[in-house]
């Protein structure tokens, strides 16, 4: 199979989609598909649980659940985006033929961890606002900063500067972002249907296609980083 070039990328759903199901197989499907089990098991601990009390007593639970509680919130919000993170920097490397080494998922324990917290804090609370005014402002909100995780990882910008670039470089782009979230529901509704393995390719497809969407985009806006032309950058 001919490797494609990342920086031939134009953003649109199809184009994204379609790059990031062949770049996929191409080189680092098994770390690719570690990784979305690791995370999807780290995701696992907030949910599930099942306690019986004694009706009578109503001090109890409160006691059990209000610590609970509080490590959930700190686990939602202080641990599981820095992994969630790692996981879009690792399928935006294999995107671009580059190292995909699972230690990329912790990667942001050691030098980006405040402005990864603090990316997915203004995220959220935006995000929440605009549920608030009636849910499509949040949809507006989520597809717009869809590159915060990616922005903070790649070119680690801090957590304001990330939301600007994001809302920067989504401009002209949103309806193609919503495009992509709503082809992900159904991928997911398709690989439910073929059980277990069905869903890890799936959710596998829809991370590799946003990578290549923020890198398609990324191709247009970064003046910073000009792309590499073959046989001239390349050595």
């Amino acid at each position: 199979m001919e490797s494609l070039k990342y920086f031939d990328l134009r953003p649109s759903a199809g184009g994204s989609f379609s790059f990031g199901w062949r770049k996929m197989f191409e080189k680092a499907f098994l770390p690719l598909l570690v990784a979305v089990i690791i995370v999807g098991i780290l995701k696992g601990p907030s949910g599930g649980l099942k306690m019986n009390f004694d009706s009578g007593d109503s001090i109890g639970p409160f006691l059990f659940l209000l610590p609970l509680a509080i490590f959930g919130l700190a686990y939602a919000f202080l641990f599981l985006p820095v992994i969630q993170f790692g996981e879009k920097y690792l399928f935006l490397k294999a995107m671009r033929d580059e190292e995909t080494d699972l230690k990329l998922l912790f990667e942001g324990f050691k030098t980006k961890y405040v402005n990864i917290v603090l990316a997915n804090l203004i995220v959220f609370a935006l995000a929440a606002i605009g549920f608030v005014m009636l849910v499509i402002p949040m949809i507006i909100v989520l597809c717009r900063l869809a590159f915060v995780p990616y922005l903070v990882m790649d070119k680690d910008l801090d957590a304001m500067k990330a939301v600007e670039k994001s809302w920067q470089m989504t401009r002209g782009h949103g309806w193609k972002i919503f495009g992509m979230a709503i082809i992900s529901f159904f991928l997911v509704i398709a690989g439910l249907i073929v059980m277990i393995f069905g869903v890890l390719i799936s959710i596998m497809w829809i991370h590799a296609a946003f990578a290549s969407m923020y890198q398609a985009v990324l191709n247009e806006t970064d003046d910073d980083n000009p792309i590499p032309i073959l046989g001239v950058n390349e050595e």
